[in-house]
This record gives structure tokens, sequence and C-alpha cells, in this order.
């Protein structure tokens, strides 16, 4: 009887053999309809299960959740007053029944999403990946050590911008009017808020993985530097829900200096890229003939068979 170890081994070489089998019959990984929309609806699955995972810690966790939540709008000095529990300062209403149910779904859904990142992250990587060659699948490691920790930073910043927005938004209320807050709108203000610095600190990886791809060149970098740094301030005007200028700038301003971090990563890329395969028509004009290199003392290539034409 084999032990163990060996059989174990054994085992190894043989899987290792039929993905290489499989690989040769098949090296661009082309796939049926039928088998990519399997594939997608696996990978749904996976992340629907992850999601599911994290809402429940949520619903475990509600009470301590919900606490670091409700503090950015508790926080803000209104009139002199911070605190929700003051009627007309701060607080925060139901109005329906089934309203605390949903607010505890919500509250386990942000949980969800933010403890799942690595594994929604993944999986969408995991989607795009086999259509990719090989060298491009390497990437996959850089793309996932870097998602994951913008994407909670960009959370991170989404939070400590929340109390700055509420202060702003809740100051403009005028003498004589109170503010009662329906919690389903405080909750998908803070949901969209956290999606959409999350969203935003991925895109500086975005230009990145495009570079590292071949798409995009610093040299087209910098020609459109300025047009990309306005689209960020645009974009972030966009995706903030609150109109506070201050936290637009804070989400641009960020998200404008990722992008100078990413401008460097994809310069010092095109370096190394120019250097190890220096490119042989750079410097040359659009009408100007590339040399050849061609050898003086070569002898032409004389056919010494007798030519038939002659007999």
């Amino acid at each position: 009887m084999a032990k163990l170890p060996g059989a174990i081994q054994g085992a190894r070489i043989v899987g290792e053999r039929y993905v290489r089998a499989q690989r040769g019959r098949n090296p661009e990984g082309r796939m049926p309809l039928f088998d990519h929309l399997r594939e997608l609806r696996n990978r749904v699955v996976k992340m629907a299960l992850a999601l599911i995972a994290g809402m429940i810690v949520g619903f475990v966790f509600f009470d301590p959740v919900w606490r670091v939540i409700e503090h950015p709008l508790c926080a803000a000095r209104i009139r002199g007053y911070t605190g929700c529990a003051k009627l007309g300062t701060n607080e925060l209403v139901l109005n329906g029944p089934l309203d605390a149910f949903y607010l505890r779904v919500k509250v386990a859904l942000i949980v969800g999403i933010i403890l799942s990142s690595p594994v929604w992250l993944y999986q969408v990587w995991a989607f795009i990946a086999p259509g990719l060659y090989s060298r491009e699948k390497r990437w996959g490691h850089i793309f996932l050590a870097t998602a994951v920790p913008l994407f909670l930073l960009g959370n991170v910043l989404a939070y400590l911008s929340l109390g700055r927005s509420m202060h702003y938004l809740l100051g403009l209320t005028p003498g004589g009017v109170q503010n009662l807050i329906q919690v389903d709108l405080y909750m998908s203000f803070v949901m969209t808020m956290l999606l959409a610095f999350g969203i935003a600190f991925e895109v500086p990886l975005l230009i990145i993985m495009l570079n590292l791809a071949g798409i995009l060149t610093h040299e087209r970098f910098r020609k459109w530097r300025r047009v990309l740094i306005f689209t960020v301030f645009l974009i972030a005007g966009i995706a903030n829900p609150s109109p506070d200028p201050i936290t637009m700038l804070i989400l641009g301003g960020v998200c404008a200096a990722l992008v100078e971090v990413a401008e460097f990563v994809v310069w010092r890329n095109d370096r190394r890229r120019a250097r190890l395969h220096p490119d042989p028509y750079a410097g040359l004009a659009d009408d100007e003939v590339s040399p050849l290199d061609l050898d003086d003392h070569a002898e032409p290539d004389v056919d010494d068979r007798p030519d038939s034409r002659l007999n």
C-alpha cells in the first residue's frame, strides 16, 4: 500500500498533467456562451453567499454598528445642540411598522458589502481572467492586493466626511423648523456615500491596470491629464450625494492625489518597458524612412544551377 504523502504527490502530478493537457487543447480559453452564463451564475452565487454571511454578522452586531452609523448625525452641532435625544434636533424617526425591520436589513447590508468586499472583488476578477493572456492573469494578485485596501480606505474617508456633511446640510435649517429625519433616507444617504467613495478610490487602480495591459501609455495620459483631473472632480461632484462643497473637495482632492500616484506608476512602468523593449521607430518623423540594417559584405544569392532556358 502506497504511503499517503506519495499518493498525494502522485495525484497532484496527475492533476497538473490533466490541466496542461486541457490548456493544450484550448490555449485561448474559449468557452461557449452557455459556459460563460454558467460561470457567471457560479460567480454570482459565491458573491451572494459571501454577502449573506456578512449580513448575518451585521444582524448579530446590529446595536454597536448602528451606534457607529448614527454618530455623525448625532454629533453634528445644530443651533447649539448636539445629540439625537432632543426632540427636533437631528432626530431620526420611523414612519411605518416595517421601517424598524428595514433598518436592520440596511445596516446588515452595509456590513455585508464591506466584509465581503475581498470575495466579490475576487469573483469579478476571476470572471474576467479566463479571457486574458497568461501574462495578464498575473496582475490579478496586484489587483486584489490593491483593490480591497482602496475600497476600505474610501469607506473610512466617507465615514469621516459624514459628520461634516451633516453639520453643513442641517446647519441650513431655518429658525422655527425642526429636523425630523427619516431613518430610511438617512441610511440611503450613508450607503450612497460609502459606495461612491469606495468606487471612486478604484479609479487610479483602473488607470494602472490599463497601462499594464498596454492600452494607456504615459504619453497619452500626459496629453489628457488636465481633462482627466477635471473629470475626477466632476465624477466626485456627481457621485457625492451631498451638495456640501467641502465633502466634494475632499473626495475630489484625494482621488486627484491618487491619480497623481497612478501617473507616477505609469511613468515608471513605461520607462521600464522602453528600457527592456526599445522601440526601433522612436524619434522618427511620420515622413521619415526608418534605417535598415543591411550587411554590405553579404554576397548576392546567385543560383548556380544551370539555366534550363539555355538548354
